[in-house]
């Protein structure tokens, strides 16, 4: 499913038009954009969390040269489904 896809959808089940329903995405995306960028998170309950993580500088290797090379850390984001979600799925 894909971002319009995703829109009709959420349209047509809280029978909306479906441009409120790309707003409401919209906003949906950008405050859980804006909370991940305060080193927030988002947790909503039986769907899951989105937070953000620390990755270690770390070092690899180039597979074309067999070189190593250094990775640097950062953050990174992350979403861990909640048990209803994850029942759900697994039905």
């Amino acid at each position: 499913m894909n971002k319009s896809e995703l829109v009709a959808a959420m349209a047509a089940k809280a029978e909306i038009s479906k441009k409120d329903a790309e707003k409401a995405l919209k906003a949906f995306e950008d405050a859980v954009m804006e909370e991940l960028t305060n080193d927030g998170k988002v947790q909503l309950v039986g769907f899951g969390t989105f937070e953000v993580t620390e990755r270690k500088p770390r070092v690899g290797r180039n597979p074309k040269t067999n070189e190593e090379i250094q990775i640097p850390g950062g953050k990174a984001p992350k979403f861990k489904a909640g048990k209803a979600l994850k029942d759900a799925v697994n039905q």
